[in-house]
């Protein structure tokens, strides 16, 4: 499979060593027939820079935004995935679904640490164990979503059926109106 979005070839993915280790294991135990892969600048990661760079759509490009939960002395981690059109409601939806006390961003070095993810690259697959990925139904109905590879020099275009199907995976409103 080759498909071009905007000015971004995306291959047929076949190995790991264009993603993080933690992505390529867990990719491994996929159907790859529906996951492309494509290498671009690192300098070019960040979702406003790489869309404008790569005419990729904000609506087609998904951002992986690790949260922290807290509960008493509880403490956890949780992924969110949202269009980058769109504003995540983080003390609303994501906390109820976390059944959290409060929820908030979680430190660059804390979100890769954790992941062992390059931060501008952080990817729903491949993520720790038990950790529950909320996915905005927005993100769950796309034909085509350009996500992280768990490196800056690459991306790896997937469906929103795929995201949804992830392990620990939960469809829900994320988001508050596009702006």
């Amino acid at each position: 499979m080759t498909k071009t979005i905007g000015l971004l070839p995306f291959h047929s993915y076949t190995h790991s060593d264009s993603v993080a280790d933690s992505v390529g294991r867990a990719l491994s135990r996929f159907d790859l027939s529906n996951v492309a892969i494509a290498s671009i600048d690192p300098e070019l990661s960040d979702t406003a820079q790489f869309c404008a760079a790569y005419t990729i759509t904000l609506s087609q490009s998904v951002n992986c935004v690790i949260v922290q939960a807290k509960r008493r002395q509880d403490v956890w981690f949780a992924a969110c995935l949202v269009r980058a059109t769109d504003r995540i409601d983080i003390n609303g939806v994501v906390r109820q679904a976390l059944e959290a006390r409060k929820v908030s961003f979680a430190a660059m070095s804390d979100a890769v640490s954790l992941t062992g993810m390059e931060y501008g690259g952080i990817t729903p697959i491949g993520l720790p164990d038990g950790w529950q990925i909320l996915v905005d139904e927005k993100v769950a109905t796309l034909p085509e979503a350009v996500i992280g590879s768990g490196r800056r020099d690459s991306k790896l275009l997937v469906s929103g059926d795929f995201l949804s199907a992830l392990p620990n995976a939960q469809v829900l409103t994320l988001t508050r109106l596009s702006e």
